[in-house]
């Protein structure tokens, strides 16, 4: 299976062709990006670029998987058995709402991903949303458990925590125009987690048990 990069002599030169590999995936695909224009907006040169990442499609893995290095310590909080299954989800929450916000080309690169790459959208599905679906299926098997929040279908009420916080960030020009404001900004985000503990606070968590 085609993964990221290779072993690394050059962390600058690879970071300055990931970074400009990011930029042209959001806004061409893996599909209409080119190789060469990567290499010269890194200010490299293409055969830099194959030694690093090999080929396209492996580059294209890399900023993925690059990007999604980035969020895996929400995940990690979600994991925490030392906090309860609440707190392990508004830890995720948390995380999860702060990477969103610091990545508005993630939401393009997969949009274009999906439309035109289904081959890459099912590998990363297998093998990184897989996984943090069934941690965060887990914390709520847990969370049922302990009392702490009603009665859901698992995968469903994942579904639909992910897609609560997604679809704001992936529809952020339309949501913009409706909010009358830039939906990226640092008050309009913080009103929509706000909106989004308030669900999960009414539709997901039973009222917390106060001591005798």
């Amino acid at each position: 299976m085609k993964r990221g990069r290779k072993r690394v002599q050059s962390p600058d030169t690879a970071r300055r062709i990931l970074d400009a590999a990011e930029r042209h995936f959001a806004a061409h695909g893996l599909a209409g990006a080119r190789t060469d224009q990567i290499a010269i907006s890194a200010h490299a040169n293409k055969a830099m670029l194959y030694y690093y990442f090999g080929d396209k499609q492996r580059l294209h893995r890399a900023v993925l998987e690059n990007l999604i290095r980035q969020v895996r310590p929400g995940f990690e909080s979600a994991a925490s058995r030392a906090a309860t299954p609440r707190q392990r989800i508004l830890a995720f929450v948390d995380a999860y709402f702060d990477f969103r916000a610091a990545h508005p080309r993630f939401p393009q690169i997969l949009m274009w991903m999906m439309m035109s790459a289904p081959s890459e959208a099912r590998w990363l599905a297998r093998t990184h949303f897989l996984p943090a679906h069934r941690l965060l299926q887990r914390v709520i098997r847990d969370g049922i458990t302990h009392g702490e929040f009603r009665r859901v279908d698992p995968k469903q009420t994942v579904i639909t925590l992910i897609a609560m916080i997604s679809f704001y960030f992936s529809s952020s020009v339309m949501q913009s125009e409706i909010l009358q404001k830039n939906a990226f900004s640092t008050k309009a985000v913080a009103e929509r987690k706000r909106a989004v503990v308030d669900f999960l606070e009414h539709g997901l968590f039973l009222p917390e048990k106060r001591p005798a």
